[in-house]
């Protein structure tokens, strides 16, 4: 009996205090209502920006993603396990330089501790790289690959509010070339974007119209000069004799002083009246001065004496100068936003995001480095602090428990750590316990229990890295309850092994420290790399194109094979259909292979013809050179979708074949080096001639004596 009246005090009580607890949370929406995150445009970014700088200082970091309109200009530009590191960036380098950045989601979180949760603030800002500044030179061009347009477009991207709203922006390199072209412009006292105190040189006038025009126009001054004159001493003012006088000579005051407003005149015209003013008229002042509307506005000021002239002439240039630096500085537009995460030193957080941070040096800051060290040197300086989930979630064995799935892509890592968060009620467990609470506040709504419904926005998704990086955090022992809002969480000896290493590559997980600008070779944690991709040896990496089409990576294994035996050929891996890369056993394969394909397609055809390379030389087509020609290939602007047509227009045939010949040349004299060590060394050469290593293969093959022992070279007495 008391059970069932306790039971009916607690229900009471319950239903009592419904209507409190509902009139106390007005400000909120409904739990499973979702609402938008913060969209930004054109129109509204002046306003979002300001609230934006509040927020990010108080922040104790900064969640950032962005969407672009392609990846990779060709397919042999994909990241493949046989990239050396210098490679990977040089191909990182040109996604950056090629592709445009449409969406940028930035998320400042703070910790609350009056409610011991995280608030967030997800901003998704519309990008679009516009031409705002009148300068010379092409507009702006960028790729987009379909598939990423697809893939954007399924999820409903809005690309109308993206070019028609979109933010533009300047890097600082842009605007200081900018200002620089600026102050050499005003330099130049002959330009017309100015006026100019410098007298023209006098030009002769060979059609009747310009000699009859500029005597007009003589005359229509010196009377206006007079009438200023009997003005002042008390006579009649000039009358114009007819309206379209008036129209185009009308007298205004400019600077308290009197002068014309020219209109209805044409660009020839007005460099004919320029010539008369400053042939024949000291007192007068031709100057280009823009009007409120920014039209430009040619005006004849009376000036009285020389040191008013030049007053007045100084004066127009510097307000110029002013007006054209505010444009300038109005045309920065995104930046505005780098620069404030710049400038505040916060903890940038990202999820797998080394091609992100490429992005943002090369459209914000300035046109990306030539090499890696240069470029993590360069960062590092305008954001100290760096975090990568995905390393995190990699490379810590108790967050990889907590994980539901060995998968650690964003989405799948977001609804393993934040279950309550990515509404995924179906799981249960104590890896989807959440330790962290993360709420959202956009404008004036809040809630703790969000979704804003938008999947693949950069906003939302710059929030599921922050949620990400939280619990991860929580997960490493990190007790916010005990965070201090002085601390910065870039300096906690927790995330110490942790800042500043992002992915170079996530394919052979090449990690790299931004602090010093080393490549991290031994694993931070569980990963091993190392066991899923065998170690490759880049020096003895051979690269072939041009082949014929129909040769399959195991043919071209054979071909080669029964020429350097059957272990000489370690793998075998295509980087598109018109070329591969060939990974031999030992380094000086690479210098036989290329001497041998030289000499073979110099000799003669019968002996080309039965030869076992002759299936991959065919057509005469085909190329090879060492890893430092594909280097030098990568580096190269072009794009062209098929790696041989890359090559053929990068130029690089010629290019191999000096290099070609250069490696003949020395592993001939590598040879003559042998022939001289073998009076005084005779077991080291009996060694080289059991590993088979051939120094004198073109005089072995032109003499016609040859014989495949072992798929190695060694001469014989056979005559073909």
């Amino acid at each position: 009996m008391k059970y069932k009246h306790h039971r009916a005090r607690m229900a009471l009580s319950r239903a009592l205090s419904l209507p409190f607890s509902t009139t106390s949370t007005t400000t909120q929406p409904p739990q499973s209502a979702p609402f938008h995150l913060k969209h930004v445009t054109k129109s509204n970014f002046a306003s979002a920006l300001a609230d934006l700088r509040r927020l990010v200082r108080s922040a104790d970091f900064v969640a950032i993603d962005l969407e672009m309109t392609g990846v990779t200009s060709a397919p042999w530009r994909d990241s493949f396990e046989f990239d050396r590191s210098d490679v990977r960036y040089l191909k990182v380098k040109d996604s950056a330089e090629k592709f445009a950045v449409i969406q940028f989601g930035v998320c400042p979180f703070s910790w609350d501790p009056s409610n011991h949760c995280f608030l967030s603030h997800p901003h998704n800002f519309y990008v679009f790289p516009r031409q705002e500044l009148p300068v010379d030179g092409p507009s702006y061009e960028f790729l987009c690959q379909t598939t990423s347009i697809d893939f954007l477009a399924r999820y409903q991207f809005d690309f109308n509010a993206c070019i028609h709203e979109g933010i533009s922006y300047l890097s600082r390199g842009q605007e200081d070339d900018a200002l620089r072209r600026l102050d050499m412009a005003y330099e130049d006292e002959l330009s017309y974007t100015w006026c100019s105190s410098k007298e023209v040189k006098d030009k002769s006038l060979n059609r009747m119209a310009d000699v009859l025009f500029t005597e007009r126009i003589k005359i229509r001054f010196s009377e206006w000069c007079d009438g200023l004159l009997r003005d002042r001493s008390g006579g009649f003012p000039l009358q114009w004799t007819s309206d379209n006088a008036k129209q185009q000579f009308k007298t205004i005051f400019f600077k308290m002083r009197p002068a014309l407003n020219l209109t209805g005149f044409t660009s020839h015209q007005l460099r004919l009246i320029k010539l008369v003013i400053n042939k024949h008229f000291k007192d007068l002042t031709y100057i280009r001065v823009n009007s409120e509307n920014n039209c430009s506005q040619v005006l004849v000021v009376y000036t009285e004496t020389k040191d008013d002239r030049d007053f007045i002439m100084k004066e127009v240039k510097d307000e110029h100068l002013r007006g054209e630096e505010n444009k300038i500085k109005a045309a920065i537009g995104f930046r505005h936003v780098i620069d404030l995460l710049s400038s505040e030193k916060k903890l940038i957080v990202g999820h797998n995001c080394f091609l992100d941070i490429a992005h943002v040096y090369s459209k914000f800051l300035g046109p990306l480095p030539l090499t890696t060290e240069e470029f993590v040197s360069s960062v590092n300086k305008y954001f100290p602090h760096i975090i990568d989930t995905k390393i995190l979630l990699n490379t810590n064995f108790l967050l990889q428990q907590r994980m539901r799935k060995p998968r650690t892509s964003l989405s799948a890592a977001f609804a393993s750590l934040c279950p309550q968060i990515a509404l995924s009620s179906k799981s249960t467990g104590l890896a989807l316990q959440q330790c962290v609470q993360v709420e959202v506040q956009v404008d004036d709504l809040r809630s703790s229990n969000w979704n804003s419904g938008a999947k693949h926005e950069a906003g939302y998704d710059a929030f599921m890295t922050g949620c990400i990086f939280a619990q991860a955090c929580s997960h490493l022992g990190i007790d916010f309850k005990l965070h201090l809002p002085s601390e910065n969480l870039a300096h906690n000896e927790k995330l110490h092994k942790y800042i500043n290493r992002l992915y170079l590559s996530w394919t052979n997980g090449d990690i790299i420290d931004f602090s010093t600008g080393n490549k991290i070779t031994e694993p931070l944690g569980t990963m091993n790399f190392k066991k899923l991709y065998p170690k490759i040896m880049f020096e003895n990496i051979i690269l072939i194109w041009g082949f014929p089409s129909k040769l399959k990576a195991r043919e071209i294994r054979e071909c080669i094979s029964k020429v350097f035996g059957p272990t000489s050929v370690t793998s075998v891996y295509h980087l598109d259909e018109t070329a591969v890369f060939v990974q031999f056993s030992k380094a000086g394969f690479v210098s036989d292979f290329l001497v041998l394909k030289e000499t073979l397609e110099t000799s003669d055809s019968l002996i080309f013809v039965l030869h076992p390379l002759a299936k991959l030389l065919e057509g005469g087509n085909t190329c090879a050179a060492t890893y430092e020609i594909y280097k030098e290939i990568c580096s190269s602007p072009i794009s062209k979708v098929l790696f041989a047509d890359q090559a053929e227009a990068v130029g690089i045939k010629s290019k191999t074949e000096v290099v070609e010949t250069k490696v003949a040349v020395q592993s001939q004299e590598q040879g003559n080096f042998s022939k001289e060590n073998e009076v005084n060394n005779v077991p080291k050469s009996a060694e080289k001639s059991k590993q088979g290593t051939v120094h004198n293969v073109k005089e072995v093959i032109l003499s016609g004596h040859y014989k495949i022992t072992d798929s190695l070279y060694t001469a014989e007495g056979n005559q073909i």
